[in-house]
């Protein structure tokens, strides 16, 4: 599975993320097959630096964003759609019914 993911780099207690995207197993800071952007936390505000028309091409290929990756494309608006609802686990469900 190709996923759309950052990768930090940057100094200790001040990290810097590349947005890539790489293979599932791939280790966090390991091999990537393109950079598609940076993320710095630190700068106020968080300053974001993305390659759209790459994104959307890797989204409509079939690469899936990470949770951080996908707040950061968001908050950017390169993806609009809602995110999909997570249904209640059934057991939870039906203790709530049950109180």
């Amino acid at each position: 599975m190709i996923r759309i993911r950052l990768r930090r780099i940057g100094k200790k207690h001040h990290p810097y993320y590349r947005l890539v995207v790489a293979d599932k197993p791939n280790k966090r800071d390991g091999a990537f097959l393109e950079t598609l952007g940076s993320y710095d936390p630190h700068a106020d505000p968080p300053a974001v630096q993305l390659d759209e028309a790459k994104i959307k091409e890797w989204l409509g290929k079939g690469a899936q964003p990470s949770d951080a990756a996908e707040k950061i494309l968001r908050r950017a608006g390169v993806i609009t759609t809602p995110a999909p609802v997570k249904k209640a686990k059934p057991a939870v469900a039906a203790a709530a019914k049950g109180a």
